[in-house]
């Protein structure tokens, strides 16, 4: 296990903590302050700090993983899940105690869902679907949307912004997703025929060279007989 698979295993790591910390009300700040004892924070503050430091993981692992020649299978799959796990969980826990309409992230969720069942599809007939700019933006304005908003819930005066970012992050999560379609699911869709094609014509092939043999068989009998 090499450094920056690790930092996306931190990333993980962290979901849960994020999750208790927005959620876990009176009873996790009260274990929160014991534990930290004269470094005490509020449950709003520590459950940003914790957000902000996964969120700086996925761009130190994948830095690393580059600079260091440290790209593997196991973190190219792990980088994506820990994304979506940390993203999703925040933006629940949110909905959860009311600081984000559900409507605005059931659309970002489904948006990750479709894309990523485009990927599988895109990978099942061969076709690598990378990133686009347009999505690497997104994710940096989920980033700080979701920031902003945990942060609202200690600074009032950040709810305004907040809103204005996450009506941002669902404008990004819908053209990002529209570009993503528009731009491979017509490849993805003719390379899957063309390959099917070639499937077809090499079992017609298959079948012609079988009734060939079948009836060269027949003639070598009947010249026998």
């Amino acid at each position: 296990m090499n450094g920056p698979n690790l930092l996306t295993l931190l990333r993980i790591f962290f979901v849960p903590l994020l999750v208790a910390a927005l959620l876990g009300g009176g009873a996790f700040e009260d274990y929160l302050n014991g534990l930290l004892g004269p470094f005490a924070v509020t449950r709003e503050t520590f459950a940003l700090v914790i957000f902000l430091a996964a969120a700086g993981t996925d761009l130190l692992d994948g830095y690393l993983a580059r600079r260091w020649g440290q790209i593997t299978t196991v973190g190219t799959l792990l980088d994506p899940i820990a994304d979506k796990l940390l993203i999703s969980a925040a933006l629940i826990s949110l909905v959860d105690i009311h600081r984000v309409a559900a409507w605005m992230v059931i659309l970002i969720i489904s948006r990750e869902f479709a894309v990523s069942g485009l990927r599988s599809i895109a990978a099942a007939a061969g076709y690598t679907i990378e990133a686009s700019e347009l999505g690497k933006t997104k994710m940096v304005a989920q980033v700080v949307a979701i920031a902003l908003v945990i942060a609202g819930i200690q600074w009032p005066g950040l709810n305004q912004l907040a809103t204005v970012a996450m009506w941002s992050v669902v404008l990004f999560a819908l053209v990002s997703a529209a570009g993503y379609f528009r731009k491979f699911w017509g490849a993805v869709d003719n390379h899957v025929k063309t390959r099917r094609r070639r499937e077809i014509l090499a079992m017609q092939r298959q079948q012609r060279k079988l009734r060939r043999a079948n009836m060269a068989a027949s003639v070598k009998v009947a010249s026998k007989g």
